[in-house]
């Protein structure tokens, strides 16, 4: 298997900005309510700011990439936890209602998860990755 590396680092890039601009655009910089109502557990506005942190996190390694394979790891665990968390919240919870209350929550709680379980395989791809070429070196 080989990857486009330039296509990897911009992907990784992608995966920050959405985890920092979804955030910030969708919370109205962490004054929309009804975000943290629906889930106030894992959307509190600590929440969402550690969103932002990991949104850092993914741009400060998208240039070094190919060496940081268990920082990945991480993000491939951090991305199903909150792809898994979003599923959960999706079979419990009324999204219809969150529409109700505010049309941004909503277009929110539609898309978080879906971003999450995206990036959940584009980074255990990147990690199987790096596996095989460290094992074939």
């Amino acid at each position: 298997m080989k990857l486009n590396k330039e296509l990897v680092k911009k992907g990784m890039y992608l995966s920050g900005i959405m985890n920092i601009g979804g955030v910030l655009v969708f919370s109205r910089f962490f004054t929309n309510k009804v975000i943290n109502e629906a889930d106030p557990v894992v959307m509190s506005n600590f929440g969402l700011l550690m969103i932002v942190v990991w949104g850092f996190a993914f741009l400060a390694m998208a240039s070094k990439w190919e060496h940081l394979k268990w920082i990945i790891g991480v993000f491939v665990i951090e991305k199903l936890i909150y792809g898994f968390t979003w599923t959960k919240w999706m079979i419990n919870n009324e999204l219809s209602c969150v529409y109700e209350a505010d049309t941004m929550a909503g277009i929110f709680f539609t898309i978080y998860g879906l971003n999450d379980w995206f990036f959940c395989i584009f980074y255990l791809v990147v990690f199987v990755y790096l596996n095989k070429v460290e094992r074939n070196s």
